[in-house]
């Protein structure tokens, strides 16, 4: 009886050396895939949601949604003339979109303020932003759909579909690890 008695609690203490090793291994692994210090804005989400299907506006007047991104990450960012973190943070977001693979992640910029396609377009164009492509959504409906209260507000959508993370105010988009991590993470996902 006390062989056995100590054979179960040998095997108790294995398992919970095994339970305490394995809670590092993940927490590693997850320590690993967290945005850096430059992009500490960039809040996981704790369960991904698949986002709305909302449509907003292209340059030419074309309705666009969401859904015509699924397959590849993108990066969803709100914002508006009248705003100036959102307008200091433009040409970063520009300078990322230009050094991530094509086709594997994109940058989505939607201007949220009162004016036409072209007043973005001229925006951007005059802000060192030129390589985001002009979205506007002047019904402010992406703003009521994903609950934002201040801009810039960033949304990461991963190439499902969903949120995976979220950024309320601006962030360091094109710091060399930020560029690092989105290359990182859209590689996972071409694999």
């Amino acid at each position: 009886m006390k062989a056995r008695f100590i054979a179960i609690a040998a095997a108790l203490v294995i398992i919970a050396g095994l339970a305490v090793l394995y809670g590092k291994m993940r927490a590693t692994v997850h320590a690993s895939a967290a945005p850096p210090a430059s992009l500490a804005q960039l809040l996981p989400a704790k369960t991904p949601q698949a986002v709305p299907d909302v449509a907003f506006e292209g340059q030419d007047g074309s309705r666009h949604s969401l859904a015509e991104f699924k397959g590849k990450y993108v990066l969803l960012n709100l914002w508006a003339v009248w705003c100036a973190p959102c307008v200091k943070e433009l040409p970063a977001l520009a300078k990322l979109k230009s050094e991530l693979p094509p086709g594997q992640m994109d940058v989505v910029a939607v201007d949220v303020a009162r004016g036409t396609p072209n007043d973005a377009k001229v925006f951007l164009d005059g802000h060192g932003a030129s390589k985001l492509a002009t979205y506007i959504d002047p019904q402010l409906t992406l703003m009521r759909a994903f609950g934002a209260y201040g801009l810039p507000l960033t949304i990461l959508i991963d190439d499902k579909g969903r949120e995976v993370a979220r950024a309320v105010g601006p962030a360091d988009w094109d710091a060399p690890e930020s560029i690092d991590y989105f290359k990182a993470l859209t590689a996972k996902a071409a694999s």
